[in-house]
């Protein structure tokens, strides 16, 4: 059995969403957002063997997002640690929902977000449009929403 073309994810069919300060706002501005966690491994040594084994021992999470330059929601943030030196944490809600696809949606939260970098002036006269990218981590993730298993996979 093969997958059916149908079931490709289309990737602007989604919904991202950022709960900072209690305010939830809908990202209508991002052009792509990327989380991915990466495995902390410590090798093991084992009697008998030449070689050392890998064992998992925790994760890091990071990301990066892209915006359309046209808010200043995170640079006002960015602002108030630059005078004050008072973090900003929050939490991006990621949604996948392609309606032509069987696997329905998948609905991800990356939790306590913070960011590493962030533009706080740009202008590019050779641009058609400016992007606002940042990079991220995260140390908690949810995933309170899967998609279904596709015909065929099991």
């Amino acid at each position: 059995m093969t997958m059916k073309s149908e079931d490709a994810i289309s990737g602007s069919l989604g919904k991202c969403y950022i709960v900072l300060d209690g305010n939830r706002y809908d990202c209508i501005n991002l052009i792509k957002i990327e989380a991915k966690s990466e495995k902390k491994k410590v090798e093991v040594p084992i009697l008998g063997k030449p070689g050392k084994g890998n064992k998992a021992a925790g994760w890091n999470g990071t990301g990066s997002l892209s915006f359309h330059y046209n808010s200043s929601m995170f640079r006002e943030q960015v602002h108030e640690y630059i005078k004050t030196g008072k973090d900003f944490y929050f939490d991006i809600e990621v949604l996948n929902e392609d309606p032509t696809s069987s696997v329905g949606r998948q609905y991800a939260i990356l939790k306590n977000c913070n960011l590493d970098n962030a533009t706080l002036a740009l202008i590019d006269s050779t641009a058609e449009y400016l992007e606002d990218p940042y990079d991220f981590t995260f140390d908690d993730y949810e995933l309170p929403e899967k998609f279904t298993t596709l015909e065929g996979m099991l």
